[in-house]
């Protein structure tokens, strides 16, 4: 594990290493437009939290949406491809689960991709049976 990584709860970011985060999720359609959402959604997030290399580097990167009260949902996690496989996705989902818990957020839940669900459970998190994802717009 990284011990060195710094996690900070943030309310702004350098927008060009947000987006290279995006990216190496693969989740990045490069456009004005979303780059100018970029700041909005770090504002807009209930806790968004970065980790930063001792470089200063931002590294990783994950979000919890929520409205403070009720349900919140741990969304776009993310560790730049040299820093995988040294625990500090498993420490950012750690981390932004009990910002949860400590604001007295009960249901807490994410979207796992294909092959990643044994990564979340050893978190903590499990399979919401009888239940399917849906997105507007998409079919098939």
């Amino acid at each position: 594990m990284v011990t060195e990584v710094e996690y900070q709860i943030v309310d702004r970011a350098p927008v060009d290493e947000i987006v290279a985060l995006y990216q190496a999720g693969g989740w990045w359609k490069e456009s004005p437009a979303n780059r100018s959402r970029v700041e909005p959604m770090i504002r807009g997030s209930f806790c968004f939290m970065i980790a930063r290399a001792p470089n200063g580097q931002i590294v990783a990167m994950g979000r919890v949406i929520s409205d403070g009260a009720s349900d919140a949902y741990i969304q776009d996690v993310v560790v730049l491809p040299p820093y995988r496989r040294q625990g500090i996705g498993s420490e950012l989902i750690r981390r932004l689960t009990q910002y949860c818990i400590e604001h007295k957020i009960g249901w807490i839940g994410l979207l796992a991709e294909p092959g990643t669900p044994a990564f979340y459970e050893n978190l903590g998190y499990g399979v919401l049976r009888g239940y399917q994802a849906m997105l507007y717009g998409k079919r098939g």
